[in-house]
């Protein structure tokens, strides 16, 4: 998105995710928050993926999103590489409804968090990606809070 130096990364296990997830793309462009995206398994791209994440804080990124379907260990693989906030997004699923993808992102190790939403919840990862920027960027804050008004006034 643009040239300023990205602050979001997303990353989705598949080109099929891209459907929902540019939901959570056009959310942070509504913010005006800067992010790049890729497409890279956990399992069919692991070094693709591990050099991104491992990456990612040297390149400015402050928060990761991370969409996967399935067995969706994409978000857990990417918090071990990084010590960035990493937010799951569960993709729903033909085969469970997306409650495979919960379930496996939500039985992370201790000492590796991962943040996660609800199945499909893409623009509530850009909210919540937008929520942890606001914490040491005001920009941001103030974007969440006017979202928050113009919620509230219908």
């Amino acid at each position: 998105m643009g040239e300023q130096t990205p602050l979001v990364g997303i990353v989705m296990g598949s080109k099929s995710d891209m459907d929902i997830m540019q939901q959570c793309a056009d959310q942070l462009e509504e913010f005006g928050v800067p992010y790049e995206m890729l497409v890279a398994s956990a399992h069919r791209n692991p070094e693709r993926v591990h050099d991104w994440a491992s990456g990612a804080a040297d390149r400015g990124i402050r928060v990761i999103i991370a969409a996967a379907g399935k067995a969706a260990h994409l978000g857990g693989v990417v918090a071990a590489y990084t010590p960035l906030p990493v937010i799951t997004v569960p993709m729903k699923t033909s085969d469970l409804g997306g409650l495979d993808s919960l379930l496996s992102m939500v039985q992370m190790p201790t000492g590796v968090p991962v943040a996660c939403v609800a199945i499909n919840g893409a623009r509530n990862a850009a909210i919540l990606a937008t929520q942890i920027l606001g914490a040491g960027l005001t920009e941001y804050q103030q974007r969440i809070a006017d979202y928050k008004r113009s919620m509230a006034e219908g």
